[in-house]
């Protein structure tokens, strides 16, 4: 069982991580339209918060206005009061007074959640602001984020065919795969002609190798007589032709040269 247990969960990581590859790369081809859609849903979430503050701002508005009303009726009952004294009748007086307090129980007794909801509309009015503020920089910040993602991927394009890489129908990875088959094949062809050629020319090569021995040779014993202080005298043929017709050995050269 915990065999199986282990086999599952391996397949278990697999399956997410081809799905999470999977929308990755969904993501990676739908990127401005996700970027626009982020900024649409906060400006759907902007709309349902202007409506929850229109609706809180409504209500403060309704019970500013009520409040409103019994202030102003305890200022009036008091200046009816006030009249009714300077009339002379003070029972009327006593009345318009007892109004006044009716409505200054009902402004008492308003007054705290007047004020509660005043500070939460001014609030409203703030965050709807703010987040007003926020969603249009939002908005620059996708058009940014586009421009930045297109170009990147444009890049990225232009690095993979210059590097050969990428798409398995790239030109360049293409014309480079050729350009070495190409060159395999140069190299058997050379390799085949070196193997035909072998044994046709050994036997002039070896005469030629003789020919550089004997200069070698040559050159050995003149550098020996040079260093014996001697020089090899020029070569004289044994019988040369005489004027009349005969022939004058070396030696007898030598010796008419010696008695003259």
């Amino acid at each position: 069982m915990a065999f199986l247990s282990d086999i599952f969960g391996r397949l278990g990581r697999v399956a997410r991580g081809q799905a999470n590859a999977g929308v990755d790369t969904i993501e990676d081809a739908t990127f401005e339209a996700t970027v626009r859609q982020t900024v649409a849903d906060m400006k759907t979430e902007l709309n349902n918060v202007v409506r929850a503050s229109a609706q809180a701002m409504s209500n403060y508005n309704s019970l500013d206005a009520e409040y409103q009303k019994y202030v102003r009726q305890s200022q009036e009952w008091k200046d009816r009061a006030g009249m009714a004294l300077d009339a002379g009748n003070e029972d009327l007086a006593k009345k318009a007074l007892a109004k006044k307090a009716e409505c200054d129980i009902q402004v008492n007794s308003m007054k705290t959640a007047v004020d509660n909801a005043s500070a939460t509309s001014e609030k409203l009015k703030s965050q709807v602001g703010e987040l007003k503020r926020k969603i249009e920089e939002g908005e620059r910040t996708a058009g940014t984020l586009v421009a930045r993602k297109n170009a990147a991927v444009a890049q990225r394009k232009v690095s993979e065919a210059m590097a050969g890489v990428g798409s398995a129908d790239n030109a360049f990875a293409a014309l480079n795969r050729y350009e070495q088959t190409v060159a395999k094949e140069e190299a058997t062809a050379k390799a085949f002609d070196q193997l035909a050629s072998v044994g046709k020319d050994d036997d002039l090569e070896k005469e030629f190798a003789q020919l550089g021995g004997h200069s070698v040779d040559a050159e050995l014993a003149a550098l020996k007589a040079e260093r014996q202080g001697k020089v090899a005298p020029p070569y004289i043929p044994k019988e040369l032709p005489s004027p009349g017709g005969g022939s004058l050995s070396s030696s007898t050269k030598a010796g008419e040269k010696t008695g003259a």
